[in-house]
């Protein structure tokens, strides 16, 4: 399969450039999203020791028997929270309707988002003993990205640099940790690690690693291309609520993650690192004013983020699984 050919953006001059290097980092981010709602984003300027930790412990806590993971699981069974086994969700059943279960586990935490946390408070496993101060660091610098693509997409859709800040002010954020084990035995027809879907919220934040059978990235025909691995980069991609809010200026791209070759030998096991974003659960998403004229009126109506989220939330969970 072809590579995608997924804009490179350096944000290093937004962070610490002048008005014109901004502006032009901003044009650069704007044109991705409104071609291939993809990007690929390096001097983001998050250490790259800080993200091998990360990865190497939830590499171990996911290496762990089922039993002690499921110990992390919230009795709920939401993909909010904890540990969600494999089989507990298909997303593609939010565009398809009944599909196979994505061949996957995963461990979620959310920010400390006041509208949320009090609610349903994080879930910390015992084991490994340092993951939980490495999931609050890397957090904390995720926050600090959140923040300044933020900025940027303001820049990117013709509105003043702190335009999303009362959005943000206390954003929703949920950290996920994928891990797609090697697959022992042929996946059932049609089932895939992770099914064709679009995601849910605002910008979608990606740390992928370079095992077999990865994220694949539809074009607007309906053809498929692999994405490929930039060295200390993050894939960023453009949720449905984002679409939605600019009008559908940026897109919100269909994607997958495929299965690895069945010849391949050795393991293929993968594990993705993934921040989705959004605003405030509780605030209202309307048509931005640069997003919207006489000649091309809102299409949609407002909604309110946090709501709409957990519609397809609740749409993507395999409730025969959950049974």
């Amino acid at each position: 399969m072809r590579q995608a050919d997924l804009p490179i953006v350096d944000i290093a001059p937004f962070i610490h450039g002048d008005a014109a290097a901004r502006a032009g980092v901003g044009r650069a981010f704007g044109h991705a999203f409104e071609t291939t709602g993809f990007a690929v984003v390096i001097g983001h300027g998050i250490p790259e020791r800080l993200a091998h930790d990360v990865y190497d412990v939830m590499k171990r806590y996911f290496a762990q028997p089922f039993a002690v993971k499921s110990r992390d699981a919230a009795p709920e069974k939401t993909k909010g929270r904890g540990y969600l086994p494999v089989g507990i969700e298909s997303v593609a059943r939010t565009l398809q309707g009944e599909t196979p279960p994505d061949l996957c586990e995963a461990l979620v935490f959310s920010a400390p988002h006041r509208a949320a946390q009090s609610a349903r408070p994080n879930i910390w496993p015992a084991e490994p003993p340092e993951l939980r101060g490495l999931v609050e660091a890397w957090r904390d610098a995720i926050l600090r990205l959140t923040g300044q693509l933020t900025e940027l997409s303001a820049l990117a859709l013709d509105l003043p640099q702190d335009y999303f800040a009362p959005w943000f002010a206390d954003p929703a954020l949920t950290l996920r940790f994928v891990h797609y084990p090697d697959q022992a035995e042929s996946p059932m027809p049609g089932q895939l690690r992770y099914g064709a879907h679009h995601d849910y919220g605002g910008l979608t934040i990606l740390r992928q690693d370079a095992a077999p059978g990865g994220l694949q990235v539809a074009d607007r025909d309906g053809n498929w291309f692999e994405a490929g691995v930039v060295p200390n980069s993050f894939v960023i991609n453009v949720g449905d609520l984002l679409a939605r809010w600019t009008n559908e200026r940026w897109r919100s791209t269909l994607h997958r993650v495929s299965n690895p070759d069945r010849g391949l030998t050795g393991s293929s096991a993968r594990l993705s690192m993934v921040a989705f974003t959004a605003p405030n659960e509780l605030s209202e998403v309307a048509c931005l004013p640069s997003c919207c004229d006489a000649a091309n009126p809102p299409r949609y109506e407002p909604v309110k983020a946090g709501e709409y989220i957990l519609s397809k939330l609740r749409a993507s969970m395999d409730l025969t699984a959950r049974a």
